[in-house]
C-alpha cells in the first residue's frame, strides 16, 4: 500500500507542477478565485499531505489496518478535492463558494464535504498517535504528536474558511466570501505541514545528536519556535491584518518566516557531527539513549 499512496502523491505533485508551467506559458492572474495557481498549489499541498500521512503514520507505529483505513480515506478525499479544483480551473470558474449554477453548487458542496472528511480523518489520526507507543523514541513520538496537532489546527482554520465563505456567498456577497477566506489562508498554511517538518527534524536529530535527551530537547525547542511563529501568523489572520495583502503573498511570507526562523534557531544543533559510536543513522527509531547492557 505504501507504494500506491506514494505514487498517488507523486502524481498530485506532478499535476500541480504541470499547472505551474501552464501558468507561466499561458499567463493569467496569480491571485484570485480563477487562476492556474489553484491547481498548482493544491496539487503540491495535497501530494505532500498524502505522502506525509503515509510516512508519519508508519513512523508512529500505527497498526496496519487502521493505518490503511486512515491513509486510504485521506488519499481518496484529497484526490476528489484536487480533481474538482482542477476541473473548475479548466472551466474558467471559481471552485469554492461558487453557486452560480446547479452544477457549480454541487461542486462547491462536494468540496466542502471533502474538507470535512479530511478533518475527521485528521482527528482520528491524532487520537491514534496519542495512544502509548513504547516502541517509538520519545523525540520522534513528540514530533509526530505535535505535527498532528498543527495539522488539526490547520484543518480547523480550513473549516472556518469554508463556513465563513459559504455564509457570505449564500447571502449574496460573493466577493466578500473570497476576501474573508483569503484573510485566514496564512493561518491555514503556516500550520499545514508541521506534521512533515517536525518529524523530519526528529529524524535528523537522530543522525546528529548522540543522546535521546538531546534529541528530545531539540524537538521541544523546534516545537516552541514553530508555535511562536504560527501563533503570530494566526493572530494576525484572525485580526484581519493579512486581508490587506494578497493572499498568496501572505501564505508565502508565513512559510518563509517559519522556515528561516527554525533554520536559524536549529542550525547550531544540526551541524554538530554525531560520534560514530552513538548509533545508526536512524537513531531515534532504535536508540533511546539508555546505557548499553553488559554481556
Amino acid at each position: 500500500m505504501n507504494r500506491l499512496w506514494y505514487t498517488i502523491a507523486a502524481v498530485m505533485v506532478l499535476a500541480g507542477l504541470a499547472h505551474l508551467g501552464l501558468l507561466l506559458v499561458d499567463g493569467g492572474p496569480w491571485d484570485g478565485p480563477v487562476s492556474w495557481r489553484k491547481p498548482f498549489t493544491f496539487g503540491v499541498s495535497f501530494g505532500l499531505s498524502v505522502a506525509t500521512l503515509a510516512w508519519v503514520t508508519g513512523l508512529a507505529g500505527l497498526r496496519p489496518r487502521p493505518r490503511a483505513a486512515l491513509v486510504g480515506v485521506f488519499t481518496a478525499a484529497s484526490a476528489v478535492e484536487l480533481t474538482l479544483i482542477t476541473m473548475q480551473a479548466w472551466r474558467g470558474v471559481p471552485s469554492h463558494f461558487n453557486f452560480a449554477t446547479g452544477f457549480d453548487s454541487l461542486v462547491s458542496a462536494t468540496l466542502a464535504a471533502g474538507g470535512m472528511v479530511l478533518v475527521v480523518v485528521t482527528v482520528c489520526a491524532t487520537v491514534a498517535v496519542w495512544r502509548p507507543r513504547p516502541e517509538v523514541a520519545p523525540s520522534v513520538l513528540l514530533a509526530v504528536r505535535a505535527g498532528f496537532g498543527t495539522l488539526l489546527a490547520s484543518m480547523a482554520f480550513g473549516a472556518l474558511m469554508i463556513a465563513q465563505g459559504v455564509t457570505q456567498a449564500r447571502t449574496g456577497h460573493q466577493d466578500t466570501a473570497y476576501t474573508v477566506a483569503a484573510a485566514i489562508k496564512p493561518a491555514h498554511a503556516v500550520l499545514m505541514h508541521g506534521v512533515l517538518l517536525l518529524p523530519a527534524l526528529a529524524l535528523l536529530a537522530g543522525r546528529t545528536l548522540p543522546e535521546e535527551r538531546q534529541r528530545l530537547r531539540l524537538v521541544r525547542l523546534a516545537l516552541g519556535a514553530y508555535a511562536v511563529v504560527a501563533g503570530v501568523v494566526c493572530g494576525l489572520s484572525l485580526a484581519g491584518v493579512t486581508a490587506a495583502a494578497p493572499a498568496t503573498a501572505s501564505v508565502l511570507s508565513a512559510g518563509t518566516v517559519s522556515t528561516v526562523a527554525m533554520a536559524a534557531l536549529l542550525w547550531p544543533y544540526l551541524t554538530r557531527r554525531r560520534p560514530a559510536s552513538a548509533g545508526g543513522a536512524w537513531g531515534p527509531l532504535r536508540d533511546r539513549g539508555e546505557a548499553p547492557r553488559r554481556a
